[in-house]
């Protein structure tokens, strides 16, 4: 049907008169050139011939043989238009009969409705079903017939094979539609599938794929009497280049140690992201044990090439624990816990290492888990104190500042220095809290020593890499001055190098925040990280700290004592402080005097106190009582030395 126009319906007459296919014109035709007086003629002969419908018309194709006619319909349905129906003589001498058509007719198009026309009797319609079989698609009309029924059994017939072809189209579509969205959905599920079974950063199998291996692995082992293996690996030092150079870059460092480790398991393994920085290797078949430690230490080394993260290469190591089926558990779960307490163990004698599990694996690891349990419970018990380190001016020997350094003092384990539970806390998230303490707690020191010591002095606070990524860290610091009614100027806020300079932009961010509010930013461990020296220039920082690995060696490695004094030259030039840790010697302490070092501290002059003590070595100070670093030009705070920061001096 062609747009906005009726709807052609194609008929095919095969009849071997050629009369007849005149007679089908005249009946089924709408010829308006014909003649009306013939017209008139032919409707006295035909009987009244009614009129077509608006809608649709025919369309009529004529064959005198049986043979041209089925070719005519193949012909048709091929090219996409077939034929609705066709009228059909009986007796088509010399080829075939009307039967014979009707059979290979709808061998080549099995949707055509038929008419048989026939003046004989020769076949019954009990004869007729018995060979064409019984069809809604067969209609009989008796010769000499009426023109009213060749019209009606054409409209039909035809409006009949329309309306199957628009329901099988309209099936199609819905199978189609179906098909499509059943595809759909099984996609869906896949996708579901698949996340419910694999990690989504790493594409490694998660937890779920592990237990299910596990369990097949046993009860294999069980059946054929051997031994499989379970590795797990736990990366190292991993949150803190999460802390410092940020998830996206965690994130693109556990996504390269799953692509290293594929290289390193065998076809039969299962590599496994357990989460976290934790991976799984289950080893199902092997020979010997000696398999394993091989696979262990392909691993770790694999892992040594640098990873290049924000244009930094950073690197990393992993620590292994192995437990075997079935010497070591026979379970999913003691496999897994026996596995991870020799991991804890190879994390705790050296990085980088393995170590199977034994039974002092295991009393090790319970250790850990009730030291674990302690820490959580020690902030609000209130076992953590401050100790105060002096900060001394290198010319003067006056001390106006201190840096306060947490101990906690174990019920059982007595006091604990911080390198013995501060790795432990970050690894259970509990390094932002206690640093919150300590930062109450030093400003709350520091106004007590102004209040009844009458003393100015200034307190320095470590903020760890995870803190100071905070997005809180400023108010912290607010609430911290507020709280405990310290002015600014009193607090300096000491901050690793490599926190400071990963993703530096960000980090000029929350150094002017820190400034804005009057506090004093110092760099801490200089010398020992990345800092770019475009960076250093334009960050609103006060003081730079030479790690205590230059100071040790200064006096009996020139190479030592160069690096300090282009770290000072280097400091001044850019208006800072200079302050060396871990000065042990009056030999050290000549040096850093020669060469223009601003203040120091170290056991030459104090280990850190507990603030009565420390009180008490002030006490014995004869300098007089000031503010520290009154000269607002004596520190390099970019924003407090514009002309638009009020009130705020060193």
């Amino acid at each position: 049907m062609t747009s906005g126009g009726p709807l052609i319906l194609r008929v095919l007459t095969i009849d071997d008169n050629p009369a007849i296919h005149e007679d089908f014109k005249k009946i089924l035709s709408r010829d308006t050139t014909a003649d009306t007086a013939l017209a008139a003629e032919e409707a006295i002969l035909l009987g009244d011939v009614l009129p077509q419908n608006e809608d649709s018309r025919f369309e009529l194709h004529s064959a005198l043989q049986g043979e041209a006619g089925v070719e005519l319909a193949r012909r048709a349905r091929a090219e996409g238009r077939p034929f609705a129906m066709a009228f059909i003589d009986m007796r088509m001498p010399p080829g075939w009969d009307g039967l014979k058509t009707i059979e290979q007719l709808w061998n080549v198009d099995p949707d055509i409705q038929v008419v048989i026309c026939s003046a004989y009797t020769e076949y019954g319609w009990s004869e007729l079903r018995s060979r064409l079989g019984p069809s809604d698609r067969l209609l009989v009309l008796k010769k000499p017939f009426e023109s009213i029924e060749v019209q009606q059994a054409a409209s039909a017939l035809c409006c009949k094979w329309h309306n199957e072809r628009m329901l099988r189209r309209h099936v199609e579509d819905l199978e189609h539609v179906i098909a499509a969205r059943t595809q759909g959905l099984e996609a869906v599920n896949h996708q579901l599938q698949q996340l419910a079974t694999h990690d989504v950063l790493t594409g490694l199998p998660n937890r779920v794929i592990l237990h299910d291996r596990l369990e097949q692995a046993i009860a294999h082992a069980a059946r054929e009497q051997h031994e499989f293996a379970v590795l797990l690996l736990d990366l190292d030092r991993f949150k803190v280049i999460n802390d410092s150079l940020g998830h996206g870059a965690g994130d693109e460092l556990l996504k390269e140690v799953a692509q290293r480790l594929k290289g390193v398991v065998r076809s039969v393994d299962t590599l496994v992201r357990l989460g976290g920085d934790e991976f799984v290797i289950v080893m199902a078949s092997i020979q010997t044990r000696d398999q394993v430690p091989t696979i262990a230490a392909r691993a770790i080394e694999v892992l040594k090439p640098p990873i290049c993260l924000q244009g930094v290469d950073v690197r990393t190591s992993a620590s292994i624990g192995i437990a075997f089926y079935p010497s070591d558990g026979v379970t999913v779960e003691l496999l897994l816990a026996h596995a991870d307490a020799a991991m804890y163990s190879a994390k705790q004698s050296a990085h980088g290492t393995y170590q199977c599990f034994s039974t002092s694996t295991s009393t090790s690891t319970r250790d850990r888990v009730k030291f674990e349990s302690e820490l959580h419970g020690a902030l609000a018990a209130g076992q953590f104190e401050l100790h105060y380190q002096p900060k001394v001016d290198t010319a003067s020997g006056r001390v106006h500042s201190a840096e306060a350094l947490i101990r906690w003092r174990h019920p059982v384990h007595g006091l604990l220095l911080p390198a013995e539970f501060i790795p432990i806390a970050e690894e259970c998230g509990l390094l932002d809290s206690i640093g919150e303490w300590v930062l109450g707690e030093a400003c709350r020191q520091a106004k007590l020593w102004q209040r009844h010591a009458d003393r100015p002095l200034r307190v320095a606070v470590n903020v760890s890499p995870s803190q100071f990524r905070l997005g809180t860290l400023v108010e912290m610091v607010r609430s911290a001055l507020m709280a405990a009614e310290l002015e600014p100027r009193f607090l300096e806020l000491e901050l690793t190098e490599t926190a400071v300079m990963s993703n530096a932009e960000e980090s000029i961010f929350i150094l002017e925040s820190l400034s804005r509010l009057g506090v004093l930013i110092s760099v801490d461990d200089f010398g020992t990280g990345y800092s770019s020296m475009s960076y250093l220039r334009r960050f609103p920082i006060d003081k730079l700290k030479i790690d205590r690995t230059f100071v040790k060696e200064m006096t009996s490695r020139p190479e030592d004592a160069s690096i300090v004094r282009a770290m000072v030259s280097l400091a001044h030039s850019l208006n800072l402080k200079v302050v060396a840790e871990g000065v042990e010697t009056g030999d050290q302490l000549a040096l850093l005097q020669q060469l223009g070092c601003d203040q120091y501290q170290g056991f030459h002059f104090s280990a850190a106190l507990p603030a009565k003590e420390f009180e008490r070595l002030i006490s014995t100070d004869t300098h007089p009582a000031q503010a520290p670093e009154t000269d607002p030009a004596a520190t390099q705070s970019r924003l407090a030395l514009g002309s638009s920061r009020l009130g705020r001096t060193r």
